[in-house]
Formats: structure tokens, C-alpha cells, sequence
């Protein structure tokens, strides 16, 4: 196999390779696309959580709530769960120290 016979979608000039890479293709995206809605719809009803709380005299956060989220996805996904924990929280409220560069 040489760059110059493979397929350009699949990187594969084996015709049941290049079958199977797009179909598994074809699921990661649909799964993609769920995992943005999923996103979404998190990062809005976190935000709705964070709007009652400051509405009702509560504080911006949680700290306590956080640690319970970060833990959650590290069991389940390993040391990369924290790091996605924390970009699933910020997306929901937002930086935390201030404003955020471009």
C-alpha cells in the first residue's frame, strides 16, 4: 500500500478496509453530533442552575459539586476525565478568575 493508491477518505487501498473505516466513520460522527447537543444541553441547564442560585443569595459556585463532577469523569474515562470535567464545567459557568483572553 503506498500514499499513491490509498484512498484519500479512508488512507486504505483494501476495498473491505476502506468499507469498514467508513462506516465506523460514519458512527463517530453521529456520535459527535450527540455529544454537542449533549454539551449544549449540559452547559444550559448548568448555567439555569447557576442564574437560581446567585437569584436566590447563593454563591456563583459550588466548589463541593465540582469535585463530586471532576471525580465522576476521571473514574470513568481516566486521568483525561479531569481535564474533560473541567472543560464540561466552564462551558456551564463560564472562567473561572476573571475575564478570559481571546
Amino acid at each position: 500500500m503506498s500514499p499513491a493508491t490509498d484512498s484519500p477518505e479512508t488512507g486504505t487501498d483494501q476495498p473491505a478496509a476502506s468499507d469498514r473505516i467508513s462506516t465506523l466513520r460514519r458512527r463517530i460522527d453521529e456520535i459527535d453530533g450527540q455529544i454537542i447537543a449533549l454539551w449544549q444541553e449540559r452547559a444550559a441547564a448548568s448555567r439555569e442552575v447557576g442564574a437560581t442560585r446567585i437569584a436566590s443569595g447563593g454563591t456563583r459556585l459550588v466548589l463541593s459539586r465540582e469535585r463530586v463532577i471532576m471525580e465522576r469523569y476521571r473514574e470513568g474515562m481516566g486521568p483525561d476525565g479531569t481535564q474533560v470535567a473541567l472543560l464540561i464545567l466552564r462551558a456551564g459557568r463560564g472562567p473561572l478568575g476573571g475575564t478570559e483572553t481571546p
